[in-house]
């Protein structure tokens, strides 16, 4: 049948594929429960898409989320699979332009405590990670916990491996820093 074919050729791409054939549950509420479930991918098949032999794609994200596609049953799994890594590949770099613009880089202590303490985890207005120079220290460490609620969320290896702490002083010691890491809060 067009089904199996359709399934068949979507796992010989590396595809998952759920097929929903319960007929008692209405179109609409199946949709929004995949949806909700985060599926990037619904592909719709009915007698008359049969008949003109195509499918109906409908991506959850990306630029064409607000479309359904027509695609032809023969180009299923190469449309699906170019489709899902475009997709894919958007919402990477989506991510991380947030991340990008969401660090301050050299800011002193001073700046990222006021900040952090004004910090709303429901209305935040601006950049909540600080990338600065940190000379490792549990005790400095616990006292910026303390005081502004600021904890070490990594110590980025692009931003290590490339040196960018050689030759700066730590912002909350003054001494020698050791690595560049990234601070923020944890809400």
């Amino acid at each position: 049948t067009a089904l199996d074919k359709l399934v068949a050729d979507l796992k010989s791409k590396g595809l998952r594929v759920k097929v929903d054939d319960r007929d008692y549950m209405r179109n609409g509420a199946k949709y929004f429960e995949w949806e909700r479930k985060g599926v990037p991918l619904r592909i719709e098949l009915g007698p008359r898409d049969v008949k003109n032999d195509v499918c109906i794609f409908k991506y959850r994200a990306g630029p064409n989320s607000d479309d359904k596609q027509s695609v032809s049953l023969s180009e299923v799994g190469t449309v699906a699979y170019d489709g899902l890594e475009v997709l894919q590949q958007n919402l990477l770099d989506a991510a991380t332009e947030r991340l990008e613009e969401g660090i301050t880089t050299d800011a002193s202590y001073e700046e990222m405590k006021v900040a952090l303490e004004s910090d709303e985890a429901s209305s935040y207005p601006g950049v909540g990670l600080y990338l600065v120079p940190w000379k490792c220290d549990a005790v400095n460490e616990d006292k910026i916990k303390e005081e502004c609620k600021g904890t070490i969320r990594c110590y980025p290896l692009k931003e290590n491996e490339a040196g960018m702490a050689e030759g700066k002083k730590c912002f909350y010691s003054g001494e020698d820093a050791t690595h560049m890491a990234l601070f923020g809060r944890a809400f």
